[in-house]
């Protein structure tokens, strides 16, 4: 007589079927003469491949002495069984996506695609640094004075920027390498083109450069990073291509680093310093507000740019912005985004003085994006 057993809760129905052909030394073409149901039909039941349905219940039980009742039973408790368990994997993947967007963190390479539940856990938890799913990482805005936390998008951007930085060699950091790499970077301001030197000589000074492409919903202009007390991190998105922009963002990071304002563990974020929508002056932090005057000060020494307004103030031609450009060794495009900034010039002003900077950047600079894709794991 067939034991009933809470087991099929656990297992399909055909594994018990195994066990009673074996208890009676039958054999699955033996179950099928006595029964009239096709071989292929128990083959595929036993194997969990085709559901237990009325007349193949009404067949077993016959044959085993039971009820045919009892069979759609244990297809049933297995049947709900599976859809719990299904259930609970739709959930700890919701719960995934909530943490992350995953599905374009898949589509950047910046984690292997798998349909194991389990498994994408750990490799979302390997990728964030996570102790556990209970224990999500958190960056906040350095920005407005009511910080918030980062969206999703943004911690995994800052994530990613953190993982491919570890691929780059630099010298410890200390101040007085630091100060003499920024000196150095002072003769880049001039030369579009000059740009592709600045990870070499950043690295001279202790500093990581890394260029992350923004995800979908990650507005982001750059962060600080330190992988550990020696070793900080400058990573930009260059979410605008242009050069004043990307030099702006660029020297209010390396501020951050002189300052040593972030942490381990405890990343500046910085959104919205460009552009339109720039955060007003006013609303910024202090320590943000010292980091823009560093990258105002450093691009454009203040009184020169003073002196050059009050002179020309508002009649600023396209070769009065040039020349002053070339006489201060700085590029126009530079120049212009200071201008216009400060609502000197609109933003339509002499926009071709302001140059591209990816490309030139990318061929020198340890990039992740713009279809450049780096491995996973590294």
């Amino acid at each position: 007589m067939l034991d009933i057993r809470n087991v099929a809760e656990a297992f399909p129905p055909g594994e018990i079927i195994k066990e009673e052909l074996e208890a009676r030394g039958w054999t699955q073409d033996d179950l099928a003469d006595i029964t009239g149901i096709p071989a292929s039909v128990i083959s595929n039941v036993i194997n969990a491949k085709r559901q237990i349905s009325p007349d193949i219940a009404a067949g077993l039980s016959a044959a085993f002495g039971t009820t045919a009742q009892l069979w759609m039973n244990l297809e049933t408790s297995y049947q709900l069984f599976n859809e719990t368990r299904e259930d609970e994997a739709i959930l700890r993947r919701a719960r995934l996506y909530e943490l992350a967007p995953v599905k374009e963190m898949i589509q950047r390479g910046w984690i292997e695609a798998t349909k194991d539940v389990k498994l994408l856990e750990e490799r979302l938890m390997a990728f964030m640094e996570m102790p556990s799913l209970d224990e999500p990482s958190t960056i906040q805005y350095a920005a407005k004075k009511s910080t918030a936390n980062a969206n999703p998008s943004q911690v995994a951007w800052v994530c990613r920027a953190r993982r491919i930085a570890r691929g780059i060699s630099a010298i410890k950091f200390n101040a007085r390498v630091f100060q003499e790499a920024l000196e150095r970077i002072r003769g880049l301001r001039g030369d579009s083109e000059a740009v592709r030197n600045l990870s070499r000589i950043l690295a001279g000074g202790g500093v990581r450069l890394v260029l992350v492409e923004g995800l979908s919903k990650g507005k982001i202009d750059g962060a600080t990073i330190w992988l550990d007390s020696y070793s900080p991190v400058v990573a930009i998105s260059l979410r605008y291509d242009r050069l004043d922009h990307f030099w702006f963002v660029l020297m209010h990071e390396l501020a951050h680093v002189k300052n040593q304002d972030a942490k381990v563990n405890r990343p500046i974020l910085d959104v919205d310093l460009v552009g339109d929508f720039a955060i007003p002056f006013e609303e910024k932090t202090e320590m943000e507000k010292s980091a823009d005057h560093f990258a105002e000060a450093f691009l454009v020494e203040p009184r020169e740019l003073e002196d050059f307004i009050h002179r020309f103030h508002p009649l600023y031609s396209k070769q009065k912005i040039k020349n002053f450009a070339a006489r201060i060794s700085v590029h126009p495009g530079i120049v212009l985004g200071q201008l216009q900034h400060r609502k000197e010039v609109d933003w339509s002003h002499s926009r071709e003085m302001l140059a591209k900077v990816r490309d030139v950047l990318m061929s020198s600079v340890l990039t992740d994006g713009w279809g450049h894709t780096l491995p996973a794991n590294i």
